[in-house]
């Protein structure tokens, strides 16, 4: 479902895929986590995937899709949040301190904003609801007008771009490739 939000939304082609885990050696991770790592091997995915990811990865750009459970993921997201925002404090406290990091940060200045932009969480507003039968986008609830608009447009394109069906002609092929690996399993199991 990432890689088709990733196409669709994003304009990536062949989006590369890993799963969050506490470290990229094959043997980490539960047996949950190897068990999806075996899957994405054996799919239609498996030249877009990564294997394991760590948390240092999300932001690194290792892959561009970080597959993840909601718990994880979300502690993922507000770990980052606090490290933007005690980041930002730490630069208004070097730069309003003394008159020598005032004088800095005149000269940054321009830096600095066009950093704030890029770093604006209103610009990436909007978690996707995926696996359903329409397009649910649910908007940050304390975000402006501003970082609405951003979940409006990712609704829009998922829309634009055929977002649900795009999944189900995903589904559809891990469907069947599962149904063939589950016979073949079946086979190799020895009667009893």
């Amino acid at each position: 479902m990432g890689e088709a939000f990733a196409k669709a939304v994003l304009g990536l082609p062949a989006p590369t895929i890993g799963l969050l885990n506490v470290g990229a050696e094959e043997l980490k991770g539960d047996e949950k986590l190897r068990q999806a790592a075996d899957v994405l091997r054996d799919s239609p995915l498996a030249g877009q995937f990564h294997g394991f990811v760590e948390g240092h990865d999300i932001t690194a750009g290792t892959t561009d899709i970080v597959v993840t459970d909601g718990f994880t993921g979300n502690v993922a997201l507000k770990t980052g949040e606090g490290t933007m925002k005690m980041a930002s404090g730490l630069f208004r406290q070097v730069f309003t301190s003394s008159l020598a990091g005032r004088l800095a940060y005149l000269l940054v200045r321009p830096a600095l904003e066009r950093m704030k932009d890029w770093l604006d969480p209103r610009r990436y507003n909007g978690a996707v609801f995926v696996g359903l039968n329409g397009v649910v986008v649910k908007s940050h609830g304390g975000t402006d007008a501003e970082g609405f608009a951003s979940a409006v447009d990712v609704a829009m394109d998922m829309v634009t771009h055929h977002f649900n069906e795009g999944i189900r002609a995903r589904l559809g092929n891990m469907s069947s490739l599962t149904a063939s690996r589950s016979v073949a399993d079946a086979e190799r199991q020895p009667v009893a």
